[in-house]
């Protein structure tokens, strides 16, 4: 048989139907649509030859059908409409972007809990970093008579600082001598590239701080190497029971565990090198407990280096249009936040002259 382009239109409308009324869609439904000018006759003949083709499904003998995965999937891939949000949805999600989000270190969890409130979905946020973390700047402040802040700015700023106990012949001078031996010197160097050979370069041109090499390399090589990692939060699981698919509380409880478990361990990892938008259906998805869920993604930048991803769980009846509307919007107001242009290196200064 072939998917001519009534039936489609016929499967777009149970489609948009059973997402928003939750119930199996008759024949005598579609005919009362405006748009749809044939019989009744004709569209049970379709929705019939739909079914056949493995679009639709009938629950019970004398229900009316309800779109199986692959409706789903020809839904989302031709013909659904686009959703285009409203003044009120897009200042509401600018608005909630500019007021919660200041640092990439705080977004992660804060971007999943905005996500989650805007489509009314468990939602799960990721960032992680493409390719090796570097440190973008070093500053060293004194604190006091006996100690000293070290503070290290990493990419999409990032920032992670240390308390480290002050020798007593290391002046502020010398302090600021190793603030630019470091910026001259270990900035934009990937964690691999950190050798021996290198930490006595440093320590040739540190002079009086030359001590406080080792402590300072050995923190930054640990915060890079906690840096590379992917941080993923999942919120709003508890949204599942408010709808008609998870009256079941097991049920219920089993998918939400999953979200869990695929949002650490795989959706970060599926989403990948792709562009855009991406749709799992039903089946698509790995775990057993999500084949009667849809997960929807989509990336954003977040710049120097790195990388972010959101994502909604919810039944295949999800509205795939707004959903998908938001999370574009989302999206896009969180590059042009985050996703700011390399800074240029610093110049390499001098090594300070020898003692005589």
């Amino acid at each position: 048989m072939e998917l001519t382009e009534r039936k489609k239109k016929v499967l777009r409308s149970v489609v948009d139907l059973y997402i928003r009324t939750a119930e199996p869609v008759g024949s005598k439904a579609i005919t009362e649509l405006p748009d749809m000018k044939y019989s009744s006759a004709t569209i049970r003949n379709e929705m019939a030859e739909l079914t056949a083709m493995g679009y639709l499904e009938q629950p019970h003998t004398s229900a009316g059908r309800i779109p199986s995965a692959a409706g789903y999937r020809l839904y989302v891939d031709e013909l659904m409409m686009d959703y285009r949000l409203s003044i009120d949805e897009t200042k509401s999600i600018s608005s909630a972007i500019e007021e919660k989000m200041q640092r990439v270190d705080k977004m992660v969890e804060k971007v999943a809990k905005l996500v989650s409130q805007a489509t009314d979905l468990p939602a799960i946020s990721a960032a992680s970093r493409q390719g090796s973390a570097c440190v973008k700047r070093f500053d060293l402040i004194r604190a006091g008579e006996g100690s000293f802040i070290l503070v290290l700015m990493l990419g999409g700023e990032q920032i992670v600082n240390k308390l480290i106990k002050l020798p007593v012949n290391v002046s502020e001078t010398d302090l600021k001598l190793l603030s630019a031996v470091l910026n001259a010197g270990m900035t934009d160097i990937p964690l691999e590239d950190f050798t021996a050979e290198l930490m006595e370069k440093v320590m040739r041109s540190a002079g009086a701080a030359a001590s406080l090499v080792p402590v300072i390399l050995d923190f930054t090589q640990e915060t890079l190497k906690n840096s590379d990692s992917t941080r993923v939060a999942v919120t709003g699981q508890a949204r599942l029971l408010s709808l008609p698919e998870y009256r079941d509380v097991d049920k219920a409880q089993r998918v939400m565990d999953s979200i869990d478990e695929e949002a650490l361990l795989n959706l970060p990892a599926v989403m990948g090198g792709a562009n855009g938008t991406k749709v799992l259906v039903g089946p698509e998805n790995v775990a057993d407990e999500l084949k009667d869920t849809s997960v929807v993604m989509t990336k954003f930048d977040i710049g120097d280096g790195m990388q972010g991803m959101i994502g909604v769980v919810g039944p295949t009846r999800m509205d795939y249009a707004k959903v998908t509307a938001r999370l574009s919007y989302f999206a896009e107001s969180l590059s042009k936040m985050f996703g700011k242009p390399e800074q240029p290196q610093q110049p390499k200064l001098p090594e300070p002259p020898k003692k005589e």
